[in-house]
């Protein structure tokens, strides 16, 4: 039986948490040793994500299981091969139609019994579940602390943090810089002309350079711009307007 081995690590702190690539590699060749099967190679991710199956490493796997010159894949833990439940339900139909049978250490599952099969599947559908589920979570913890005033991430253009540290309140000079760019813009004035006006009157940007055209773009596309009141915008980082000048 010729069986390949994979392994994977995205980030390089990885490797602190049990997860290197030389660790998966030797609980790869142990689980070999006890199908006695022979080892062929071991393909090697580094530095790659398993959001999808753009990895090199696993477009060489996917490449060799389509021409049929594998029998088993060996990874040390499934989340190694992907974390997505579509690719994971793809991989297997794929190498379902070619014979290919796909081993976890970790789960101590083989996906050649259909009861592998089901396991896995079932295994990567809650894993999804719960990284979702945790996005949801975050999501609406910001979302709450914006509706607060609070500050999430940078600070929109106009608002400024308050004295607690935590919350936002406005800024009156980039107030006035905002509602200045609003009127040129809406009298047709082009973004060289803005800048222009607006190094006219000493007004600067927020990093105290110069305006450019450049600057009063990422103004006029933020969210503080459509915002004509003098309310606190909440922070996010799609706000966040970096005026280099």
């Amino acid at each position: 039986m010729k069986t390949l081995g994979y392994v994977r690590v995205s980030t390089d702190r990885q490797a602190d948490q049990g997860v290197s690539l030389e660790a998966q590699e030797a609980k790869i060749r142990a689980m070999a040793t006890v199908r006695g099967c022979e080892l062929d190679q071991v393909i090697v991710d580094g530095g790659e994500s398993a959001k999808d199956l753009n990895r090199p490493g696993m477009q060489r796997l996917l490449e060799l299981v389509t021409t049929g010159k594998v029998d088993a894949v060996i990874v040390a833990k499934l989340d190694r091969l992907t974390r997505s439940v579509k690719d994971l339900c793809g991989l297997l139909e794929l190498f379902e139609k070619r014979k290919v049978a796909l081993i976890s250490v970790a789960e101590s599952l083989d996906t050649g019994s259909a009861a592998g099969r089901l396991v896995i599947t079932i295994m990567g559908a809650v894993s999804q579940w719960e990284r979702e589920a945790i996005g949801e979570r975050t999501r609406d913890a910001l979302q709450h602390k914006r509706r607060q005033g609070r500050r999430v991430g940078n600070i929109a253009f106009g608002s400024r943090l308050a004295a607690d540290g935590e919350h936002l309140e406005v800024d009156p000079d980039e107030q006035a810089a905002l509602a200045e760019i609003r009127r040129l813009r809406t009298e047709g004035t082009t973004l060289r002309g803005i800048a222009t006006a607006l190094n006219r009157c000493d007004w600067r940007t927020r990093r105290g350079t110069p305006w450019r055209l450049e600057s009063v773009a990422r103004v006029i596309k933020s969210a503080a711009f459509t915002n004509p009141g003098n309310e606190v915008l909440p922070s996010a980082p799609d706000f966040g307007i970096p005026l280099n000048g």
